[in-house]
């Protein structure tokens, strides 16, 4: 009360009193009374609420709502604090596109001025984007505009995809993406003067208008160097320039190639170095002038290094991943290198790495603040594939076991023509040092007399370990013994399966030597990849063999001819071969073989080496049976070579559909250097004939799509042979599906 006993009636005094009794929220309702030289005050309390409940809510959860709302069980209910809290529901809505969706607070008093507060909501359909129109635009037609913004309109095969509901945040992102887009396309003055979503009268769609301003189209004009950094010229650094004057500008190529030079300087002893793009407009000849400007940054050093959040992650775990230490200069380049390192571990949600003063001009403290993020997986999985055929697998992994990075797992897969179980356990930081090691416990069962006339399977262990020299060089070494078994053959099968029925055991030490520039290993879009692997057997067993094996992957963006990022041109090429040594041997199930996934068009093994039936006979007056079976037997030697286009598909590009087209092209032959079965009649009574034990390449060329979809990863190819050998096996289809949850 602002008024006071012994205060003289004061109407203004009154007013400020009954404002400020209703502002404490207690009250519905207050009145002011003068009986004579009294103030009566009469009061009548708000209720208290006993419960909040939401009705008819599915596309918001319950506790999701109560995090929004201001009202409380036992707080004191207001009319006003209801009615905000109905608007904060209905933006909620909002954010899942439902415009259209109604909030109706229904009260019910109870005994001892209490009350339930209950919302009724009524969802409505998504609200969805009905049309995305273009204004201004003359250089790029509304059709491409549409391909580069994230925003899609509405259409009956995105029902998967949450592209085309309407969100003013992906609106102005869109804006940022145009920007973008135009000024890699040279268009240096480009603005979105506006965007705009209209609300249809019936709230049930939005019209997307986006208004631009092109301005004119700069080519590059001179393109010089500046530097003030010491022993650093202008001249040195020219042969570090990737642009060149006349062609159209590209605002993204400018600063990838600052930054690149910028962390080439780094790496040669200069750490603040920095370079900086400056350009100079000439719009009478729509030409722009580069300047890369070469100087020294402020210095600072690294002083105090603290990790945040790891509430199960050990902090050696994170601290070792970090690439600078106390002392060292700090650059952006190592903040980004550090955030990116942390990321690629897969055990946080969130990484930022933030920088305060130390206790010096000169210092600065590094926060890497992380928040942690569920490591394990249990998983339960079915699907098909061409390879295997119907399959159900489970799984229990921990990559990041008691917080100390290592990666354990058990897993069994049951499969029509597969059944396999493995237990592996893989420390990325062995002996607290930059190599990984390993060990994979394994049984295999592999019946393929479905289409071959025998069965094998292996059970063993393999221990690995890798180190990596640099961020792109890295070797693999890894010791395999196993003990396997080729059985269930026919009796018709032919000698090359015969011969070695029964059980063998493979001693085999291998490695392998990889330099990947990729900058996605898992979807690459640039770079390339070699790989250089070697397998030798014969360290005790009764396998003796050496096999080498080389492997190349070259990845072109193609966004300077398309204009989109998702286009990717991938060349890949492979070569193998594999001899015996010492008079030893090597069976059936070492060799190499051709078709399937690398030959797509070709049955798995269907394209090589074929041992042929042959009827009964008698030689040198003893009768031997029909071998009837024809077996695929591999070879000793393999290339393959492949050209894969893979683009967004037009209609399901934001649904994480890609599309391919591809050539793929393989060899493989030397059995017969290397088996005595196909020479006549020297080999009798064994003798074998065999088709198809050539290099002569075999071809095919086809298409396929990859889609993510909500019920796992689909991969299908159609592949059409184009070159091929007498009694190659062909396979037109290939399906491939899987999920886990």
């Amino acid at each position: 009360m602002v008024v006071q006993p012994g205060d003289p009636f004061n109407q203004d005094q009154l007013d400020r009193s009954l404002k400020t009794l209703y502002a404490t929220g207690l009250f519905r309702d207050v009145t002011l009374h003068r009986a004579g030289d009294v103030l009566q005050v009469r009061l009548a309390e708000n209720p208290i609420v006993n419960r909040i409940a939401f009705e008819g809510n599915h596309a918001a959860k319950d506790e999701d709502l109560r995090k929004v709302i201001a009202l409380r069980p036992r707080a004191v209910f207001s009319t006003q604090i209801t009615a905000a809290d109905r608007k904060k529901i209905l933006e909620v809505y909002a954010s899942k596109a439902r415009y259209a969706a109604t909030v109706t607070p229904q009260i019910i008093r109870l005994a001892h001025n209490r009350v339930d507060v209950v919302f009724q909501i009524n969802e409505a359909q998504q609200t969805l984007i009905h049309k995305i129109s273009f204004v201004g635009n003359k250089a790029f037609s509304e059709a491409r505009l549409a391909q580069v913004i994230s925003s899609k309109e509405t259409a009956w095969y995105r029902f998967f995809a949450s592209s085309d509901e309407y969100n003013p945040e992906r609106i102005r992102y869109d804006s940022e993406l145009l920007r973008r887009f135009y000024l890699r396309n040279g268009f240096v003055d480009f603005q979105v003067r506006n965007q705009t979503g209209e609300l249809s009268p019936d709230r049930k769609s939005f019209y997307v208008t986006f208004t631009v301003d092109e301005g004119p189209r700069y080519r590059l004009g001179k393109v010089n160097i500046r530097s003030s950094l010491k022993h650093v010229s202008a001249v040195s650094m020219r042969k570090y320039i990737e642009l060149f004057a006349n062609q159209w500008y590209d605002g993204s190529a400018v600063q990838h190639n600052a930054t690149d030079m910028q962390e080439i300087l780094q790496g040669q002893g200069y750490p603040f170095a920095m370079v900086r793009p400056e350009i100079a407009r000439n719009p009478e000849k729509r030409v722009v002038d580069l300047l890369f400007d070469v100087s020294e940054g402020p210095r600072a050093y690294v002083e105090r290094i603290d990790i945040n959040g790891n509430t199960i992650t050990q902090d050696s775990v994170i601290r070792r991943q970090i690439p600078m230490s106390e002392g060292d200069p700090y650059t952006p380049t190592e903040r980004k290198y550090t955030k990116a390192i942390l990321q690629d571990l897969g055990f946080f949600s969130t990484v930022s790495v933030d920088q305060t003063p130390g206790s010096a001009p000169d210092r600065t403290n590094v926060a890497v603040n992380v928040v942690e993020k569920p490591t394990g997986e249990f998983s339960l999985g079915g699907g098909y594939s061409t390879d295997v055929g119907i399959l159900g697998n489970i799984g229990l992994k921990q990559h990041n076991l008691l917080g100390s990075g290592v990666d354990a797992g058990i897993s069994g897969t049951m499969a029509y023509y597969q059944r396999q179980a493995d237990v592996s356990v893989s420390d990325p930081y062995f002996l607290n040092r930059n190599l990984v090691a390993g060990v994979d416990l394994f049984v295999i069962e592999n019946n393929y007399q479905t289409y071959q006339n025998y069965s094998e399977g292996r059970y063993g262990i393999t221990l690995r370990m890798g180190y990596a020299y640099t961020n792109r060089l890295s070797q693999s070494w890894s010791y395999t013994l196993t003990d396997r078994h080729v059985d269930n053959a026919y009796s018709d099968a032919s000698w090359y399966v015969l011969d070695q029925t029964g059980w063998s055991l493979l001693s085999q030490l291998s490695t392998t030597i990889t330099y990947d520039t990729r900058d996605n290993r898992m979807q690459p879009h640039s770079g390339y990849v070699v790989r250089l692997g070697g397998d030798f057997a014969g360290l005790g067993g009764n396998e003796r063999y050496v096999r080498g094996k080389v492997d190349l992957g070259y990845y072109i963006p193609m966004d300077d001819l398309t204009g989109n990022h998702d286009w990717t041109l991938a060349l890949t090429a492979g070569a193998g071969e594999i001899a015996n040594w010492g008079g030893g041997r090597s069976d059936i199930i070492d060799n190499f073989y051709l078709g399937g996934n690398t030959l797509r068009g070709f049955l798995d093994g269907g394209a090589g080496p074929r041992s042929m039936g042959i009827p009964a006979y008698t030689w040198n007056g003893q009768s031997y049976a029909m071998h009837s079976q024809e077996d695929f037997v591999g070879g000793r030697f393999l290339y393959t070579a492949s050209a894969t286009l893979n683009f967004p598909m037009p209609f399901g590009a934001d649904m994480g559909i890609r599309g391919r087209y591809f050539v793929d092209m393989g060899g493989l032959d030397g059995l017969r250097v290397r088996n005595r079965y196909t020479a006549y009649p020297q080999d009798m009574p064994r003798y074998t004939p065999v088709y198809g034990d050539t290099l002569t390449p075999r071809v095919s060329t086809g298409v396929g799509f990859a889609w993510k979809s909500p019920f796992g990863l689909i991969n299908i190819d159609l592949g059409i042979p184009v070159l091929k050998q007498k009694h190659d096996r062909t396979q037109l289809f290939r399906f491939g599906f899987g999920q886990q949850f």
